[in-house]
């Protein structure tokens, strides 16, 4: 059944893929209305995220964050489909890389180093930072659970010049491009909600409390790599920019967590800005009253 979903399926991405972004953004004002007005795509989901995380002013801003939100969420699902086809010059001139300097220096002096980003803007287009550096490309990511759709996303990814590491895998992949001196940078988007464990770390996140990933604060002190974070945004429609800063050059010289908290503050500052460009789809706040004591 896997299989008929995806051949049945895929001709219409690569033929939606194929559109020129001017018809596409069309087809995406239909898709949004069908999606907000109609199907009403975890509507509750994303109207209780925005009034948890306080980012409206009043109720009408709250409902102008979530008609906005809608329409950026369709456009961000197109130009995912988009990559299956688009070209590096067309990619990199709809998502253009500040601050490129800094990648080339750690290039030039040998070390991986690991980009953390939040689920805002077009985070699936920073995979395109490929082009921008010496590195080979890595994102950390969780397998689809159809094995043909999550071929499809790797292959995508591989055409841009990156590759996908299973989130269980992320160690074992580090130490071995540790061992053989592979040139690297490992994308994180650690600003989700992680599976409940006794262990996690809990951090308030828009004051609330909820458990927070620290997977990437947790390998860069081991492998002594240092740390940048993407600052995303969309400037218009289909055009995005990435400002990368350095966050932590030196990991081990923090405090356990003060790399995952200052991330946390970045992310938070971004969605304050701009909060229709979040992904609020995700039910981040689904944990927030079982913190331990």
């Amino acid at each position: 059944m896997q299989r008929i979903a995806f051949y049945t399926i895929y001709p219409f991405l690569l033929l939606i893929s194929l559109l020129p972004f001017k018809v596409m953004y069309v087809f995406s004002d239909v898709l949004c209305f069908l999606m907000y007005r109609v199907v009403k795509y975890r509507k509750r989901t994303v109207r209780q995220n925005i009034r948890l995380a306080g980012v409206a002013k009043n109720p009408k801003h709250a409902k102008a964050i979530e008609k906005e939100f809608y329409q950026h969420f369709c456009d961000l699902f197109l130009e995912m489909i988009k990559s299956i086809t688009i070209s590096e010059d067309a990619i990199k001139k709809r998502f253009v890389v500040k601050n490129k300097a800094l990648l080339e220096r750690y290039g030039k002096e040998g070390k991986s180093i690991i980009v953390m980003c939040g689920h805002y803007a077009s985070y699936e287009w920073l995979l395109s930072i490929t082009y921008h550096m010496p590195h080979d490309g890595f994102g950390v990511y969780s397998p689809l659970s159809n094995p043909y759709f999550d071929r499809m996303v790797q292959k995508i990814r591989r055409k841009h010049g990156a590759y996908l590491i299973p989130r269980n895998k992320v160690r074992e992949a580090l130490q071995n491009h540790h061992d053989n001196s592979v040139l690297a940078t490992y994308g994180f988007a650690g600003d989700q909600s992680p599976q409940m464990r006794p262990k996690n770390y809990w951090q308030r996140f828009f004051g609330i409390k909820v458990p927070v990933f620290t997977g990437g604060e947790r390998l860069a002190k081991e492998f002594n790599l240092p740390v940048v974070f993407a600052k995303l945004e969309k400037k218009k429609r289909g055009f995005y920019e990435a400002t990368i800063e350095p966050l932590a050059e030196n990991p081990n010289d923090f405090t356990d967590y003060e790399i995952t908290d200052e991330f946390l503050r970045r992310i938070e500052a971004q969605v304050k800005a701009n909060p229709a460009h979040y992904l609020w789809t995700h039910n981040r706040f689904k944990h927030k009253d079982k913190a331990p004591e």
